[in-house]
């Protein structure tokens, strides 16, 4: 283990918009804002930040001409009366399944509704991350984060972690676009922070797995490529 997930965050041009979006639809509480950041906690020791990224440029799903990178899984005691709620909050319904719907947020982002009958409410199940190889770079995660490698099936899709402890899902997708930051027109749409002890020490392991530094301006973070192409940040105080 390198760090600790810390914070799952999402880019938006109207980031307050977006935060506003789903702590309305979750009930997620705000516990930090300023001049181009937000965050929410969820359940499970979950935080969610939203960005500002003024050029953002929202994905279009499910191809990959326009990625989504990446998504949210949130846990529903009933589908339709989540969905109305989405809906009514501005956001849109992409695809119907038997035991889940797939929505996106006012910013574009897709995200999952999955049943869970008995559920408490809106609750955070992980974050997903789109990859050529779900296998290969859970291992990477795994590493990075600690996590054990607890799901493995034939359809490419993969999960580090417990439910109910913050785990990482990773999905196979045929064609896979990486995101070229901090370019535009091929934005990262999600981003994870990572807290660590101690930046440098945490530098070396981290490239060492495989990642690859990119330039940065900040004294308490430093961002990453993880194998595929998705950045990450090493942090050396909570988000």
């Amino acid at each position: 283990m390198i760090g600790k997930l810390d914070v799952v965050v999402l880019d938006a041009a109207d980031y307050q918009g977006l935060a506003a979006f789903y702590g309305e639809l979750t009930g997620w509480e705000q516990t930090y804002a300023d001049d181009d950041w937000v965050t929410l906690r969820a359940n499970d020791g979950w935080k969610v930040g939203f960005q500002l990224s003024p050029d953002h440029r929202p994905p279009h799903w499910p191809g990959q001409e326009h990625p989504q990178q990446a998504h949210l899984d949130l846990r529903v005691p009933d589908l339709e009366p989540a969905l109305e709620r989405v809906l009514a909050l501005g956001g849109t319904l992409l695809r119907r399944n038997e035991r889940w719907l797939t929505v996106a947020d006012p910013a574009g982002h897709p995200f999952d509704l999955a049943w869970q009958p008995g559920g408490a409410g809106f609750e955070l199940l992980a974050p997903v991350l789109d990859c050529p190889d779900a296998l290969t770079l859970s291992f990477f995660y795994t590493a990075l984060l600690g996590k054990p490698l607890t799901h493995n099936d034939d359809d490419g899709f993969t999960m580090i972690g417990e439910v109910g402890a913050q785990p990482m899902m990773f999905q196979q997708v045929d064609d896979y676009h990486p995101p070229r930051w901090p370019d535009p027109a091929h934005p990262q749409q999600l981003h994870l922070d990572v807290l660590v002890d101690d930046l440098d020490a945490a530098e070396a392991a981290t490239l060492a797995l495989g990642a690859t530094r990119v330039p940065s301006t900040g004294t308490t973070f430093r961002v990453f490529l993880d194998p595929v192409g998705k950045p990450f940040c090493l942090c050396s105080e909570p988000g």
